[in-house]
């Protein structure tokens, strides 16, 4: 895990080389770069990335990662258009909740990005050959073309993205662009076995994760 600010992301390593998933905030290249070389990792090594959503902090260092390590870009059809072109993000609402009202308000802005090519386009259930085994997963609420992906390594880890947080405990995520369509998309990731959960925000769950997941969704 390499947090950016207040959004994670994740160096994949696998003897194919490493995929990268979601870019943090503008200006975060340098931090991903300098984290992947503390693991002896040059930029051309990062074969991969994998953007969960098109929302400024998971796609605002896309465009410089991109040209750093010249790697594969793969997203969901839906959002790529906001990626490529930097710009025309939906409007989202606030969760449930006081306090994700609070945070929502304070916190989320979207502002446009420098925009950069998406080389493939995923689909519900897609199998990737990349990192051992990655599976795409479809879960739109937060974001209508939010991927989340499950790594075949460790017993099974689940990259959320924002489908939901882990900040104030396990729950919700600040907001939603549709969340009805989000209650809908967490069940689908609960009905998953995994050991490991890491989020958008928040710290990894390390032990047990799909269980804490149904217990709240299923």
């Amino acid at each position: 895990m390499i947090p950016t600010g207040p959004v994670n992301t994740f160096l994949l390593e696998s003897p194919s080389g490493c995929t990268l998933v979601d870019c943090g905030l503008p200006g975060s290249q340098a931090k991903i770069i300098q984290a992947a070389d503390e693991l002896g990792k040059k930029p051309k090594d990062i074969r991969h990335i994998l953007l969960t959503h098109a929302h400024p902090d998971h796609i605002g260092g896309f465009a410089s990662l991109k040209r750093a390590t010249a790697a594969q870009t793969h997203m969901h059809s839906i959002d790529a258009p906001i990626a490529i072109s930097g710009t025309g993000f939906r409007p989202m609402k606030a969760a449930p909740g006081l306090r994700r009202g609070i945070l929502f308000r304070l916190f989320v802005r979207f502002a446009p990005v420098e925009g950069a090519p998406v080389d493939h386009y995923l689909e519900d259930e897609q199998q990737l050959p990349i990192a051992g085994g990655v599976t795409a997963i479809h879960a739109p609420g937060h974001c209508a073309g939010q991927m989340a992906f499950l790594w075949h390594q460790h017993g099974g880890v689940l990259f959320a993205a924002d489908a939901c947080s882990n900040m104030m405990g396990l729950g919700w995520s600040l907001g939603y662009e549709n969340l009805e369509e989000g209650k809908r998309s967490l069940r689908k990731l609960s009905a998953l076995n995994f050991q490991i959960a890491c989020f958008g925000h928040g710290k990894p769950i390390l032990k047990d994760a799909s269980i804490r997941f149904k217990q709240l969704w299923l």
